[in-house]
């Protein structure tokens, strides 16, 4: 834990190095990169640690972690290269569906909306997650892990190393990667991740690994006749660090406000994002032939 925790640590400084060394290549290439909001991701990413983090450490579903630790069915050794081989493809299994879930509920969207907010795809993006994501009890995704016996910090701690090793995924100067696209999470895959495209939409929810996505029916392959169009659906242009953390919470509150019914409601909370709009549409009335 201790190695882990040292990658951990150093690692912050070295991905905004990093993430500013291309900013500077590609405004100094590119006249309409947006500097800007890799800005607002930097803001983004300070607030997160040195505040939200500080002052606001617990989610709704922390609790929940102490709880299946207290009465977990086993205790994991990780001594072992297969109780860590385990730890990892249990981490990616629940990662796939936490990722999953974060684009089909609109309660954990309305926090995962912001990574997707980026209307163009560099390493700064890697890094705008929002401030919400444990307030929308992401957490309660990984207690399985730790009720069948690993300890909390060390899921966590991978759950950290995955995000790490999905900082680099989020370029578009990385071309295909030949049989490692079969296996990995790659470069070309987020991109088709972090697309609007109809055809690509929801799809690729993998960490570190695809074979989930293979496996459940999730994988979509980048091509070249759809060039990826990234951001949102509906665009957002604002590189207001505030307005970037809370547009879609906002439009939730504000769709839940004029809601009429509880399936409404429902659908506006629970549903997949667009579903309350659906549901809140009455139907076309159909022309009857004259008798």
């Amino acid at each position: 834990m201790q190695a882990v925790s040292a990658i951990l640590f150093y690692s912050f400084p070295v991905v905004i190095a990093l993430a500013a060394t291309e900013a500077a290549v590609l405004w100094f290439t590119s006249p309409s990169y947006d500097w800007r909001a890799s800005l607002a991701s930097l803001v983004d990413l300070l607030v997160r640690k040195y505040f939200v983090y500080v002052w606001l450490p617990i989610g709704i579903a922390d609790p929940l972690v102490p709880l299946a630790w207290q009465h977990r069915i086993a205790t994991v050794p990780l001594g072992t290269f297969g109780a860590v081989a385990l730890l990892f493809i249990g981490q990616e299994f629940c990662y796939y569906w936490f990722h999953r879930a974060s684009h089909r509920v609109r309660w954990l969207w309305a926090s995962h909306a912001v990574h997707h907010s980026p209307n163009e795809l560099n390493l700064s993006a890697a890094y705008r997650f929002g401030w919400t994501g444990r307030l929308a009890g992401s957490s309660l995704f990984f207690v399985p892990l730790v009720w069948l016996g690993f300890p909390p910090l060390t899921v966590f701690a991978t759950l950290n190393l995955n995000l790490l090793y999905q900082f680099w995924l989020h370029t578009t100067w990385i071309p295909k990667l030949g049989p490692l696209e079969y296996v990995l999470n790659t470069p070309s895959h987020h991109r088709v991740h972090h697309a609007s495209n109809p055809e690509y939409l929801d799809r690729n929810y993998g960490g570190v690994l695809i074979v989930f996505d293979r496996l459940f029916g999730t994988l979509a392959v980048e091509r070249d006749d759809v060039p990826c169009r990234y951001g949102l659906v509906h665009p957002l242009h604002s590189r207001n660090p505030i307005r970037i953390a809370f547009h879609e919470w906002a439009a939730l509150v504000r769709d839940l406000w004029r809601a009429k019914g509880w399936r409404v409601r429902y659908d506006a909370l629970f549903g997949p994002p667009g579903a309350h709009a659906a549901a809140s549409t009455p139907p076309t009335p159909v022309a009857l032939p004259a008798a």
